[in-house]
C-alpha cells in the first residue's frame, strides 16, 4: 500500500476513534442509510433515479451480466430480494408522485411502462405501446396494443395513457415533474393555470391511439424526454381521488393496479412488499409465484447473503465486496450505473407557487464560484474511490455518465484533487485567515462557516464524510454538519428540497434515468434543480441541446459539450464518482440479466428457481 494510502487510514483510524468516543453515549442507532448510495431519480422521466486504479468503470468485463443456472426449474417459488438500506422505504408506488430510487427499484417489479427501449435506451416497439414521430407537425402517435390488462383485470385504454399528463398537469399536483418538459406539451400550461379542462396536445384517435401535439421536438423524444409520459395509470381507479390526495391514498400506499409481472399483495409500510404472479400479464403469467423485497440493514447483508436468506440483492455497496468475494453460494453481476454523486451548492430558492427557480448568487454565501471551485479540487475523490470502493467507483469528470456514450466527453478534466490550486482560488477570491488560526474568514473578515449537509449511511459513511471535512480544513475552511451530524435518507432530501436555509452546500446523487438530456434535473422549472441555480446561457444551452436543430448528431453533441463545460466552470454542481452496480445473485435464480438492452425487468415471467430454498455458501 503506499503512503497516501497509509495516511489516508489513518486519519480515518483516528476519525473513528473520535467518533465512538462522541457517540457512545448520544448517537446511538443514528447510523442512518447510505451516503452516495442513496439515489434520487426521474426515472419516470426517463432522463432522470463507480474505480480508480482499478479497471475503468466502462469495462463491462470486470464482473458477468447474466446468469442462467441451468438446472431444473422447480415449479413456482417466491424470489427473495433483500434491499440493502438503512431505513424505511417512502412507499409511494406511482410513476406520476415517486421521488426516490427505492420506491422506482419497488416499482419494477410491477411496472407501468409502455415502452421498452434498446440497448441505447432509444425507445422501441417491442413493449405495449409503440410511437410514430412526425417531426414536421411537432406530433407523436402512441399506438397500444390490444388486448393488455390491468393486474385487476380491467383492459387497458387510452384514457389510462392520458390519465397521467392530467396528474402532473394539474393545479394541485403534489409531485416533481411539472417541468420545462412537460410544459413542452401543447395545453399543458393553461390546463395547470386553470384556463382549460383539459390539455388539447392530447387527442384520443380510437380506443388504441393517442395522438399527442408538442410545441417542439428533438431528439429526446426517442429517450422519453420532450414532456412524453412513458407510463399509464388506471384511470378507472384514480380519476376520482383529487389530486391533492392521491399520495396518500390506498391506490397508491396499499392495493396499487399495474400492468407489470406481478402486482402487490401486501404492504408492511417501510418494511417489505409481498407481490404475486399477474395472471393478466401481457407478456404471459410469470414462472414464479411472487417476490418478497425486504429492505435489510447494510451492516448485516453481507451475513444475510452468505446464509443465502436472499435470491436478489439491490442497493448493494462496493464497499461490501471484500466481504462477499469469496462467497460460494453466489454469482455477482456488474454494469456501469446510470448514476453520478455530486457535491451541490445552495445559490438560491425554488418558488413553488410560480414553479420557478429563483437564483441569488449576490444573497448566497457560496456565491463566489472560486469558492465553489475551491471546495471541489480540495476533496479527494479519488482516494476515497479507491480505498472505500475496490475501484468499483471513480472520480467523475462530468455531469453525463460514461454509459451515454455518444455525448459523455473523457477529455474533459473535472476537478481532480489540487490542493495548492484550491488555496490560490481561496486566496484569489479574498478569503484569507486574517487571525492567523488556521481558518479563513470571509471576503468581509468574518467568520466563516460553511454548512454540510450529506446522507447518513452504511458503516463508511461517517468515515468518508470526516475525511471530507478533513480535506476542507486542510485549505482553511471551516465545514461543519447541518444538524451536527449526517442525515437519515428521507429526511436529507426533504431538507435539500426544502432549501433550509442551514444548507450551504450538500452531497447526494442521481440515478439519471434513460435521456441524457440534463433539461430535467437543471433548468429553472425543474423542482430537482436542488442548487436553484439558472442564468440565460445554461437555459439557452439547455433549449439548445433539446431543439428541432438538435436532430443534427454533430450539433446535439456539441451543445451537450458546452453544457458540460459550461457547468464545470460556474460549478453550482460539481460531479465526484461515477459508480459500478453490483447485483449478488443466489446460484438458485435461473434467468437474471442486468444488461441494459436484455434486462430480466423486461422479462420477469422467464425468471425460475431451480430449488425451494436458496443456497447457502460454504465459506
Amino acid at each position: 500500500m503506499n503512503k497516501k494510502l497509509w495516511a489516508l487510514l489513518a486519519v480515518l483510524i483516528a476519525f473513528m476513534l473520535v467518533l465512538g468516543a462522541c457517540n457512545k453515549d448520544t448517537e446511538k442507532g443514528s447510523e442512518g442509510t447510505k451516503t452516495e448510495e442513496g439515489t434520487k431519480t426521474e426515472e419516470g422521466k426517463e432522463e432522470d433515479k463507480e474505480k480508480e486504479e482499478e479497471p475503468a468503470a466502462d469495462d463491462s468485463a470486470l464482473f458477468p451480466l447474466d446468469v442462467t443456472n441451468d438446472g431444473n426449474a422447480i415449479t413456482g417459488g417466491t424470489l427473495k430480494v433483500a434491499m440493502a438500506k438503512d431505513e424505511p422505504f417512502q412507499g409511494i408506488f406511482s410513476y406520476v408522485l415517486y421521488e426516490d430510487g427505492y420506491d422506482a427499484d419497488i416499482l419494477a417489479f410491477a411496472t407501468n411502462s409502455l415502452f421498452e427501449t434498446d440497448g441505447d435506451f432509444l425507445i422501441t416497439d417491442k413493449g405495449i405501446a409503440s410511437m410514430e414521430v412526425d417531426q414536421a407537425s411537432n406530433k407523436a402517435t402512441i399506438k397500444i396494443k390490444e388486448g393488455v390488462k390491468w393486474s385487476d383485470g380491467e383492459p387497458l385504454k387510452i384514457e389510462d395513457l392520458i390519465q397521467p399528463y392530467l396528474i402532473i398537469g394539474h393545479k394541485d399536483y403534489t409531485g416533481v415533474r411539472y417541468d420545462a418538459d412537460f410544459q413542452n406539451i401543447v395545453g399543458a400550461v393553461e390546463y395547470h393555470d386553470g384556463k382549460a379542462d383539459t390539455i388539447s396536445g392530447l387527442k384520443k384517435v380510437d380506443e388504441t391511439t393517442l395522438e399527442i401535439s408538442f410545441n417542439k421536438l428533438s431528439p429526446a423524444i426517442f429517450s422519453g424526454g420532450d414532456g412524453l409520459w412513458t407510463y399509464a395509470e388506471p384511470s378507472h381507479i384514480i380519476k376520482d381521488i383529487p389530486v391533492a390526495e392521491l399520495v396518500e391514498n390506498d391506490a397508491v400506499r396499499k392495493n396499487p393496479v399495474t400492468l407489470g409481472a406481478f402486482k402487490i399483495d401486501k404492504v408492511v409500510p417501510g418494511e417489505s412488499v409481498q407481490f404475486v404472479a399477474n395472471e393478466h400479464y401481457w407478456k404471459g403469467k410469470p414462472k414464479l409465484d411472487g417476490v418478497l423485497v425486504k429492505v435489510v440493514p447494510t451492516s448485516s447483508i453481507s451475513v444475510a447473503i452468505q446464509q443465502g436468506e436472499y435470491d436478489i440483492v439491490s442497493s448493494f455497496s462496493a464497499s461490501k465486496m471484500q466481504e462477499i468475494k469469496d462467497f460460494d453460494n453466489i454469482d455477482v453481476l456488474g454494469r456501469q450505473e446510470l448514476y453520478y454523486a455530486y457535491l451541490g451548492f445552495k445559490l438560491g430558492k425554488y418558488d413553488f407557487d410560480k414553479s420557478t427557480v429563483v437564483t441569488d448568487i449576490e444573497g448566497s454565501k457560496m456565491g463566489d464560484v472560486k469558492l465553489r471551485q475551491a471546495m471541489g479540487y480540495a476533496i479527494d475523490v479519488e482516494q476515497v474511490a479507491e480505498v472505500f470502493y475496490n475501484g468499483l467507483r471513480e472520480r467523475a469528470n462530468s455531469l453525463i455518465p460514461p454509459v451515454f456514450e455518444s455525448f459523455y466527453d473523457d477529455s474533459l478534466e473535472g476537478y481532480k484533487y489540487d490542493p495548492d490550486k484550491a488555496n490560490a482560488l481561496l486566496d484569489e477570491a479574498g478569503y484569507k485567515d486574517t487571525n492567523g488560526d488556521g481558518v479563513r474568514e470571509d471576503k468581509a473578515g468574518q467568520p466563516l462557516e460553511i454548512k454540510f449537509a450529506t446522507m447518513a449511511g452504511d458503516d463508511i459513511a461517517e468515515d468518508i464524510t470526516q475525511f471530507y471535512l478533513q480535506n476542507w480544513k486542510d485549505v482553511g475552511l471551516n465545514v461543519t454538519l447541518t444538524t451536527g451530524r449526517t442525515i437519515e435518507f428521507n429526511s436529507f432530501y426533504d431538507k435539500v428540497e426544502a432549501d433550509d436555509p442551514e444548507i450551504d452546500i450538500f452531497m447526494a446523487a442521481w440515478g439519471t434515468g434513460t435521456n441524457p438530456s440534463p433539461a430535467g434535473l437543471y433548468s429553472k422549472t425543474a423542482q430537482y434543480n436542488f442548487s436553484r441555480y439558472s442564468s440565460d446561457q445554461l437555459e439557452q444551452t439547455l433549449t439548445n441541446i433539446d431543439s428541432p436543430e438538435a436532430f443534427d448528431p454533430e450539433y446535439r453533441a456539441k451543445e451537450f459539450r458546452a453544457w458540460q463545460e459550461y457547468m464545470a466552470e460556474q460549478a453550482p454542481v460539481i460531479p465526484t464518482m461515477y459508480r459500478y452496480e453490483l447485483v449478488p445473485v443466489n446460484k438458485r435464480v435461473k434467468n437474471w440479466n442486468i444488461d441494459y438492452a436484455n434486462e430480466s425487468f423486461s422479462n420477469l415471467q422467464d425468471v425460475e428457481l431451480v430449488s425451494d430454498t436458496a443456497v447457502k455458501s460454504t465459506k
